[in-house]
């Protein structure tokens, strides 16, 4: 899946993107909140200022990705994989 279609799809109401692999998406501003990332592949992502409230990243791979100034709040990160990722804070997650 590609940025464009995820957010037509998500324009158009859906928020299951369960298992979607979007290495290295420009996501980068996308309001996205409420969304579904159950497993999702999202290494290398670039999500700098996307809005991820309320967001499901349950066991999503977020290896690499640029969290930077990402909106978080109350976002499921439980079991992500976040090695390497650069977060909101400023830090690099080990």
């Amino acid at each position: 899946m590609d940025t464009i279609e995820l957010q037509m799809l998500y324009a158009a109401g859906e928020r299951d993107f369960r298992n979607t692999n979007l290495d290295s998406a420009d996501l980068s501003y996308i309001d996205l909140r409420g969304v579904s990332l159950v497993r999702a592949s999202l290494r290398h992502a670039n999500l700098r200022w996307a809005n991820l409230r309320d967001a499901d990243l349950q066991w999503a791979d977020l290896r690499g990705a640029d969290l930077s100034w990402a909106q978080l709040d109350d976002a499921n990160l439980n079991c992500a994989n976040l090695k390497g990722a650069k977060m909101p804070d400023g830090n690099i997650h080990d």
